[in-house]
């Protein structure tokens, strides 16, 4: 989900300049007051880069931890496959968050949701810690569901933060950064599963928990207080605050293209979302135990951080409508790369290079989403937009990786993943149609 980029030219079109909107001079003016008194550009961009590197650090985590760690943990408690393939219902969250967005943008700020988000994650993960080693797998799968439903939240608002702070320039240069953190983030998760390996899972999920209570209070006292986007007045009544919940709703489904841009975000990473959920019982299968698994998921993070480095070094330099179709291509091509491992079943340096490798293409692929998703928010309503197309992005995730264990239990890893190839495909070919700034 790239380094930061230091220039700050936009990658969309130019386009007529025109009056500012209300809700646009509000931003910006939240945007000035809150890099005022900064010494210079190069001040505001570092303390920009460190708070957009801290916060979606603190995104990517607990969604590593729903997503990857819990995964290892049930596979270290011999669940069979299906069981597996069902931790992908923990991305259930993410997928229906659209539905409590609007509140994010109508009640309070971004900001205090965020700082909320990580204080309960931080609260939820110390119950984990404590039930993790007790045997208990009813509560710890409930208490991985909490951090899910926590999690989801907390995206909503640091999403909303960062587009409100930052003006579209801004976004896209620092797009990079941002994916470059939440990627940090997922290979802190391995290193979560390569520590559970040497002591516990019990120990890491405390560890992550004081990780997040740092962070929570780092973020209360030093994140920036943007101004809040202009909205409309809400009309006393039920109806009235129906159809304001509803507008960010209706808002979205406006725009032009929408039909082709719903299918392309469902679409785009549903071959790896079937891959991804069976990617551990795979490597359990070649012989890698706990730890060793937890240390080729983080050389295969790394270079994913690498790979969305690139990533956004590409948009920026040639734009979202010359380089969207070449990277589907690619992403979806390198599942190919997991057939052959399941197929030849081969050395532990050769197992560690092709995940790498996939890893390093599927950052890149990232990049283009995060940027697609981004162009599909319409000022006054960030917040709501960016979870409502994150949350489709990642319907495809569990529904594929909940259907992945019975898949692969029954037509045996390779043939699962040459299935997965195919389900990659009509994301590919979506990415010829839809809207390109």
């Amino acid at each position: 989900m790239e380094a930061a980029v230091t220039s700050h030219k936009s990658v969309e079109p130019a386009v007529p300049a025109r009056a500012a909107l209300p809700e646009q001079r509000a931003e910006a003016a939240g945007r000035d007051a809150a890099t005022a008194g900064a010494p210079g550009a190069a001040a505001r961009g570092a303390s920009r880069g460190l708070w957009i590197s801290s916060t979606y650090f603190a995104e990517g985590l607990p969604y590593a931890i729903a997503h990857k760690v819990a995964g290892e943990f049930f596979t270290a408690a011999g669940a069979s496959l299906e069981i597996i393939g069902l931790v992908s219902l923990y991305g259930l969250p993410w997928n229906l968050k659209f539905l409590w967005s609007p509140l994010v943008d109508l009640h309070g700020s971004s900001r205090r949701w965020l700082v909320g988000a990580e204080i309960a994650l931080a609260v939820i993960l110390l119950g984990l810690a404590a039930a993790a080693d007790s045997g208990a797998l009813g509560l710890v799968a409930a208490l991985f569901g909490l951090v899910a439903v926590a999690a989801a939240t907390h995206d909503i608002a640091v999403d909303g933060f960062y587009l409100q702070a930052l003006d579209k320039d801004a976004q896209a240069a620092f797009s990079g950064l941002r994916v470059g953190a939440y990627r940090l983030a997922l290979l802190a998760g391995a290193l979560l599963v390569a520590f559970a390996g040497w002591a516990s899972f019990g120990a890491s999920f405390a560890v992550a928990a004081a990780l997040l209570a740092l962070l929570a209070g780092a973020h209360g006292v030093g994140l920036p207080r943007p101004a809040a986007a202009a909205r409309p007045e809400a009309a006393p009544g039920a109806a009235a605050g129906l159809r304001r919940y509803a507008e960010p709703f209706r808002a979205f489904l406006r725009q032009p293209g929408i039909a082709s841009s719903l299918a392309f975000i469902l679409c785009y990473r549903a071959g790896d979302a079937l891959m991804f959920a069976m990617s551990s019982p795979l490597l359990k299968s070649l012989g890698l135990d706990t730890a060793a698994r937890g240390n080729v998921g983080g050389i295969g993070t790394v270079a994913s951080i690498a790979g969305s480095t690139l990533g956004g070094v590409l948009i920026k330099r040639w734009g979202l409508a010359r380089t969207i179709f070449p990277i589907a291509v690619a992403q979806s091509l390198a599942i190919l790369l997991y057939v052959a491992l399941a197929w030849s079943r081969p050395a532990l340096p050769w197992i560690v290079a092709l995940v790498t490798l996939e890893q390093f293409i599927a950052g890149v692929g990232t990049a283009v989403l995060v940027v697609f998703l981004m162009r599909r928010c319409v000022d006054g309503y960030k917040s709501s937009h960016f979870a409502i197309g994150s949350a489709l992005m990642s319907v495809s995730a569990t529904f594929a990786g909940s259907v992945s264990g019975y898949l692969a239990a029954r037509a045996g890893f390779t043939a699962f993943f040459a299935i997965a190839f195919a389900a990659s495909l009509p994301g590919v070919v979506l990415s010829r149609w839809v809207p390109r700034d």
